[in-house]
């Protein structure tokens, strides 16, 4: 039995940013927990395109009404990405992140979270910043805050709101998680958005629940109150946003631990402080996620390497000494067009190959 979830595991360790083997074999108690034996040998044949049931059946010459059955199944247990669209449903295989970990949301057990935990410890927490590419970037919060506009529609979370004709939000599965472990650290846990086809793919399995586009305005607007960093898929296409911190949030946990996060996330933005306003408040020290400002002498200095553009400090200051600025066009990051096109470019980078189902 171990060698069928040690082949699934390979196989997620194939799409998106992978899913490491450790010594202690923790990333396989998880797959026991979460897959039977037939959901793991269904799983590892299949592909992250959508696929009818008909054609998986008929692709792996099986029985279509045990496949159909199989797959929802699969997709109700957050095992699987299904798509309803134009009377037809359709199935794909997903990563561990983004995927199947955040769609156990609603199924969280103590068990589940101790996995996970010691997973990220042991070896996922550095994968998920071993590649070029990122999965997320971070964005401003508020666009007014940028000097030298514009910004780019895919990095204005206003317009990343306006151009989406269905949204829900969901409970950030970080917090969630921390929270049952006991490290929450208390802020909003319904404060990640879910768009199109994933949004109406998380309201049929009870994880989020729609939104209209001035609520989705208000909670992005209360996100940056309480300190949240706005993350968007890194895509110009942009099918999901998180709203992370830094304690409990895994892409911004394992960004922190990074010498220069600013390289990691990709980030068009820096902040920069003018000493002469600052007052040493020190009221940006706890707003910063990625620790990148100190007080020194008794003016706030700040580490561009660590600095990720969010903006949160700049909302705060009370003497208006920090400011948002938009890097040199010749040092802009372009994001890929689709998510699949953001996959593809990590798997390229990771040596894998992401389509051919084993």
């Amino acid at each position: 039995m171990d060698e069928l979830y040690e082949r699934l595991r390979k196989r997620l360790d194939d799409i998106s940013i992978g899913y490491p083997a450790t010594e202690s074999k923790v990333e396989i108690r998880i797959l026991k927990k979460l897959f039977t034996e037939e959901e793991a040998e269904l799983f590892i044949k299949l592909t992250p395109f959508l696929e009818t049931a008909e054609v998986v059946a008929q692709r792996l010459n099986l029985n279509l009404e045990n496949i159909a059955s199989k797959l929802e199944q699969m997709a109700k247990k957050g095992l699987l990405f299904r798509q309803h669209k134009d009377g037809i449903v359709r199935y794909a295989a997903v990563p561990y992140v983004v995927g199947i970990f955040e769609f156990q949301v609603k199924t969280l057990d103590k068990e589940f979270v101790l996995d996970n935990e010691e997973f990220f410890e042991k070896g996922f927490g550095q994968s998920l910043q071993s590649f070029k590419t990122p999965v997320l970037r971070s964005v401003p919060i508020n666009r007014e805050i940028v000097v030298n506009w514009p910004i780019a529609p895919y990095e204005d979370i206003v317009q990343i709101i306006d151009s989406q004709k269905f949204i829900a939000i969901a409970p950030c599965i970080c917090r969630t998680l921390s929270g049952m472990n006991d490290k929450g650290c208390g802020k909003t846990v319904e404060a990640c958005f879910v768009f199109g086809s994933h949004a109406k793919y998380y309201v049929e399995n009870g994880m989020g629940r729609f939104i209209s586009k001035d609520e989705a305005k208000d909670i992005a607007k209360n996100n940056e109150k309480v300190g949240l960093v706005m993350q968007p898929f890194n895509s110009q296409h942009v099918s999901g946003m998180c709203s992370c911190c830094g304690c409990c949030c895994g892409m911004l946990r394992s960004l922190k631990r990074q010498p220069s996060p600013a390289d990691a996330v990709q980030s068009n933005y820096y902040a920069e402080i003018e000493t002469e306003e600052c007052i040493g408040c020190e009221a940006c020290i706890s707003r910063c996620q990625m620790d990148a400002i100190e007080i020194v002498d008794g003016i706030a200095k700040l580490s561009k390497q660590r600095c990720i553009g969010c903006g949160l400090c700049v909302t705060t200051c009370p003497s208006d000494a920090i400011k948002l600025i938009k890097k040199a066009e010749d040092k802009i990051y372009v994001p890929p067009k689709t998510g699949a096109d953001t996959y593809m470019q990590i798997a390229v980078e990771r040596n894998r190959n992401p389509l051919a189902p084993v």
